[in-house]
């Protein structure tokens, strides 16, 4: 007779690990939230005029869940989203499992958010190293016009007003009651290049020292003394999130924006970070070095 097996000696199975949002999950979501809000409804209306069950309308919008197709669909017909928007947002939800993306630029702004802007609204902490350019959250009008223009010579003076108007909007994070936290690193480069003309970089550098001895906003120059470092391939950005998802690395390229997720990206650059933070001037010596560049413009 086979002996029936002990029900108590039987190991558990072992818990299967939630895998973090993706980038891609993350913007479906945030996008998602925002266009309930647009339509000026609450959750709970939502369900009733969908049938989504409520707290799967939570976890969609908080990037917990990968919605249906055919939920999405509900969602998106409640908010009355059409065209090309719409089949932005279904083209997102295909993909939403996929880590890494390359997106390419948005001119025109038709949405208030492109791929990096929606992200940046949803992050809690930004690290940016810039090797040319003043950090765009901490960029003057005319600096940001000036290099539009140089970077982009056919750029059209609507194009130009189009994305300086979304450029003041990211600017907003920096302030309210919570604001995002900025840690920015410059190479010296930056500060030293004469982008449209002296009077402009000097309102700049006035303008970058003032944020700088705001609490949340941490300013610091990697100076030329410094020599080699492992910041020069080029600019970058991290991004921090809130909860148990992971940092997302950004990077710009003539080709787009390149958003990295594996774990190897993420541990790499935040090592970058943490290098490029040792060998550059304190807080307080990088407003120095940036108050005394004045003087050369």
């Amino acid at each position: 007779m086979q002996e029936k097996p002990d029900l108590g000696t039987v190991a558990p199975l072992p818990r299967t690990r939630r895998q973090p949002p993706t980038v891609r999950l993350r913007r479906l979501a945030a996008e998602l939230r925002r266009l309930r809000e647009e339509a000026g409804l609450s959750q709970t209306e939502v369900t009733e005029k969908t049938d989504v069950n409520l707290a799967t309308l939570h976890r969609i919008e908080t990037a917990k869940a990968k919605p249906q197709l055919r939920t999405l669909n509900a969602l998106l017909d409640a908010y009355g989203v059409t065209g090309d928007r719409r089949a932005d947002l279904v083209a997102l939800q295909k993909e939403a499992k996929q880590r890494g993306w390359l997106h390419g630029f948005e001119v025109d702004l038709p949405s208030p958010y492109s791929a990096y802007i929606g992200l940046e609204a949803e992050a809690r902490e930004v690290i940016n190293y810039e090797s040319l350019f003043i950090p765009g959250l901490l960029q003057t009008e005319d600096y940001a016009r000036a290099v539009m223009r140089g970077v982009r010579p056919t750029i059209t003076d609507d194009e130009i007003e189009t994305r300086i108007a979304a450029r003041i909007q990211r600017q907003a994070l920096l302030e309210g009651e919570s604001p995002l936290r900025l840690w920015t690193i410059l190479d010296q480069a930056a500060l030293s290049r004469t982008v449209g003309n002296d009077a402009i970089m000097r309102d700049q550098l006035v303008h970058l020292v003032r944020h700088a001895q705001r609490p949340h906003i941490t300013v610091q120059v990697v100076p030329f003394s410094a020599g080699a470092h492992p910041g020069m391939p080029g600019s970058f950005l991290v991004l921090k999130f809130d909860g148990d998802g992971p940092d997302a690395i950004h990077i710009d390229s003539m080709a787009g924006g390149l958003f990295l997720e594996k774990e190897a990206d993420i541990q790499r650059y935040n090592q970058i970070c943490e290098h490029l933070r040792a060998i550059a001037l304190s807080p307080a010596d990088s407003i120095t070095l940036i108050t005394s560049l004045r003087g050369d413009h």
